[in-house]
């Protein structure tokens, strides 16, 4: 009976700690100060429909065949620079209020302040709009930094820069925040542009894409330019900062073949890495490490973020191939800023850095590189000298690849075809060099044959978070009925030097 009771008393205990956890989907949204520009502009044409050929058979249409979407009307609509992020200006409402709305791939939910706050100049006022109806649901988002709370309503979307056309939308209002809105940003909302299985409270909550759709019936994919790499903060320019093309991809944003990569799963963009490269060294870690516990691509995220067994081999790697004496410690985790001439080319002080990601035929890879100016954010600039941030980071739960990677490419979101495409971005260059690389294909011989590891989704934790919770409901009722049964047997009898209770008195 002791023993059994022991077992009660712990099993009771385990629930407590794990079986009451609240399962929270997190996506990295780090933002660092910094300003950028863009050397070079890409040329415009007129609208075209071309077929883009791909590492594979498929082919991928570069303009809606219909003629019902110019593309070139969205190129240039984003503003910011990875160190603030990447924002479009939206009309929500009736009539309509302007905002600034953050693109976030690595979230599902549209959510805008509808209240004011110390650190943004203007919000969505619900009660100006004679469209937004509320649904009366809360409800909480929490990101990698920050969470924000507040409730669910719909209302009527357009996008001067976008598809043309009014779409009625779910709106997360944003009523309080905790580290969500920062000092010096200047969007008021965050669009996620991720799959329904991370929408917030549930997966009904159809996300904005899904609407824009649904609604407008352009094709379902969308691709993105972020043109964030450049010149030393002190640069006075304000080039166009990127390029959100809805319904396909335009062909003035890249250079040469655009190369896919299966999305794993549909909530993230999960995509599966094959392995890492520091200069020409291959890191030879087994490849699920790269995945741990899981890879996928965010805009939302500012750096490059690594598995922490990745990460250290990552910094090890670049120490041994760059061609600096020393670093401070700091430098690697973030909390310090490395500084060198302005006449210094940091091209042949670093190596570059190499993703390779498995593509469509899945008996091949591709890879994708970035140069030191990329994974190395200039920061502030003093005199003769700038100063710079290392733009790659350790990950407790998965490897992110963020504005430092997507910066140098064109990435395009098959979502129809269950792919993500990587070609090189027009912007990518700096002092006439490009600052990213792709190349392929490549056999995949030497790796596993699937390097993904199995993750619960968010849907199926909240499940087993429920289960926990009835079980532990059960383990106390019978707890508490296995106190009550001693009580019960010393009312019947005399408690002796033989009795358990004795004896645990005595120790």
């Amino acid at each position: 009976m002791e023993n059994f009771a022991l077992f009660w008393i712990w099993a009771f205990v385990f629930c407590l700690c794990f079986g009451t956890t609240k399962c929270h989907f997190s996506i990295p949204l780090k933002m660092y100060p910094g300003k950028y520009n863009l050397s070079t502009e890409a040329s415009l044409s007129s609208v075209r429909v071309v077929a883009l050929k791909s590492d594979g058979d498929g082919l991928s249409l570069a303009s809606d065949p219909s003629g019902t979407i110019n593309f070139l009307d969205m190129v240039n609509n984003l503003q910011g620079d990875s160190g603030r992020g990447y924002y479009i200006e939206m009309s929500v409402g009736t009539p309509g209020q302007k905002l600034n709305i953050l693109v976030d791939t690595g979230s599902s939910n549209f959510a805008v302040a509808a209240a004011p706050h110390t650190f943004i100049t203007h919000y969505f006022n619900t009660a100006l709009s004679s469209t937004y109806q509320s649904t009366g649901r809360p409800v909480a988002v929490r990101y990698t930094q920050g969470s924000l709370k507040g409730e669910l309503g719909t209302d009527f979307v357009s996008i001067p820069k976008g598809p043309n056309g009014t779409i009625g939308i779910n709106i997360a209002a944003i009523l309080s925040s905790d580290g969500f809105f920062l000092p010096g940003i200047n969007w008021q909302g965050i669009l996620g542009l991720a799959y329904p299985e991370l929408a917030q409270p549930d997966s009904v909550v159809e996300p904005f894409f899904n609407s824009v759709v649904n609604q407008l019936g352009i094709p379902d994919m969308f691709s993105l330019q972020m043109c964030g790499a450049g010149l030393a903060p002190s640069s006075t320019v304000d080039p166009p900062a990127g390029s959100l093309i809805m319904g396909g991809a335009e062909p003035a944003l890249y250079r040469g073949s655009i190369w896919y990569t299966p999305i794993i799963q549909e909530w993230y963009y999960q995509v599966e890495v094959l392995k890492l490269e520091v200069g020409e060294q291959n890191l030879n870690l087994d490849c699920k490490e790269y995945n741990t516990d899981k890879a996928f691509v965010d805009s939302g995220t500012t750096l490059l973020r690594l598995p922490i067994n990745v990460f250290n081999a990552v910094v090890d790697a670049i120490t041994r191939n760059s061609k600096i004496d020393s670093f401070s410690p700091g430098f690697w985790d973030g909390t310090k800023l490395a500084c060198w001439k302005k006449s210094e080319n940091l091209w042949k002080l670093f190596p570059k850095l190499s993703i390779y990601l498995r593509a469509t035929n899945i008996s091949q890879s591709f890879r994708i590189t970035i140069l030191p100016l990329l994974y190395l954010q200039p920061v502030t600039d003093v005199d003769d000298m700038v100063c710079f941030r290392f733009c790659v980071t350790s990950s407790a739960n998965s490897l992110v690849i963020g504005a430092t990677v997507m910066e140098g490419f064109y990435v395009v979101f098959d979502r129809a075809q269950k792919r993500l495409g990587f070609a090189l971005s027009s912007c990518a260059v700096s002092d006439g060099e490009a600052l990213s690389e792709i190349t392929g294909p490549f056999s995949v011989a030497d790796v596993a044959a699937d390097c993904t590891v199995s993750v619960p989704k968010e849907p199926v934790l909240w499940m087993i978070s429920y289960a926990l919770v009835a079980v532990c409901a059960l383990i106390l009722i019978g707890l508490l009925l296995l106190l009550l049964l001693p009580c019960r047997h010393l009312d019947r009898g005399e408690i002796t030097d033989e009795s358990s209770l004795v004896r645990h008195r005595i120790k």
